[in-house]
Parts: C-alpha cells; structure tokens; sequence
C-alpha cells in the first residue's frame, strides 16, 4: 500500500495528511484558505490521490506560512509513500486545459528537487489567496518530494481558471510519474541504477 501520514507542527502552522496513491481521488480537504483547500481538491481529483489534509496557521500574519508548509508535508507524503521510487514509470506530464486558460506540468520524480515556473497572473486575491502563493507551494512541494517541476501556464483570462487548470495538470503529470511499471520488475528507471 503506498501510503503515509506526516504531520508537522511549527509555532506558525499545524498541518496533518493522510496520503494514498492509489486511490479513487477522494479528499477531505481542512483549509481556513478556501481558493487553495479548492485547488488541493482538484490536485487530488485529477491525480486520484486520496488525501486527508488538516491545515492551520497564522493567518494574522499572512497565508504563506500555511501553504508552503502544506507544500512541505504533502511533498514528504508522497516520498515517503513511495519509497526508493522503484517499478514507477518516474516522470510524467499533463497539458490541461480549464475555459480559456491552458497550463502544462511535467515532473521527474529523480531524487533532485528543482521548480521551473513560467506564466503570470494578477494582483487580485481570489478569495483571500494571493495567486502567486501558488509558486511557494511548487518549490516546497518539490523540495520536499525531492522532484523536479516544470508548470507553464500558457494563458488564460482568469487567475482562477490558470491556477486551477495549473493544480489539475500537477495532479494528473504526477498520477503518470507514480504509475507502476510490471516490466521494471522492482528496479529504479535510471541509468545509474539508483536515484
């Protein structure tokens, strides 16, 4: 079963997930920051990775702390949920199209954290989340997970419809890098042998 559970509590934030890969895209997302709890459903959706996600911070101060940790330990979930990364295909990509907006993800779940971002969006808060949290969240997710991420958004009118196209493409590149692969017969897709 490839799951995990990691908790994480700072004097800023107390974050708990549950994580299952191989899941039917189920969530149970707790987040005092409504449009990000949102996108983490989508993630979770498109990825069918179920999650149980309970998230609080100082929001006094602002959201960062919060999601950047939720970052930090979902990324921790899905490493330690799939061990040395051994008989998964390892990189995957999703272009995902929302209305007018169109993003693109790719991911190589090599061993080496990198995040790669290009596209713009406003200054407008959707909700109370600035939009561009949303990069905060991708470089601790990557660190975390010990993953390189590269996310395009390639346009689009709605800050909404970019992001959310953005969390949906991240879920459905990640659900093919973590894809079993039977012809691997329990070795790592690396030259090297390991990662």
């Amino acid at each position: 079963m490839r799951q995990a559970t990691i908790q994480r509590e700072t004097r800023e934030t107390q974050i708990r997930v549950t994580l299952h890969i191989d899941g039917r895209g189920q969530s149970r997302v707790d987040c005092p920051v409504d449009f990000f709890g949102h996108m983490l459903e989508s993630f979770s959706r498109h990825g069918l990775f179920d999650l149980d996600l309970s998230a609080r911070g100082d929001l006094g101060v602002e959201a960062h702390h919060l999601v950047e940790d939720c970052g930090l330990v979902l990324g921790q979930a899905f490493s330690q949920a799939l061990g040395d990364r051994s008989g998964i295909a390892r990189a995957g990509f999703f272009l995902m199209p929302m209305d007018e907006a169109l993003a693109e993800v790719a991911i190589d779940l090599c061993g080496r954290s990198n995040c790669v971002f290009q596209g713009d969006w406003g200054e407008s808060l959707l909700g109370t989340f600035p939009p561009a949290l949303s990069l905060d969240f991708l470089i601790a997710f990557s660190q975390a997970m010990a993953a390189t991420i590269h996310a395009t958004i390639r346009c689009g009118r709605s800050d909404h419809h970019k992001l959310e196209a953005m969390f949906k493409a991240l879920g459905r590149a990640l659900r093919a890098a973590c894809r079993p692969e039977p012809r691997l017969q329990g070795h790592v897709l690396s030259s090297k042998g390991i990662l």
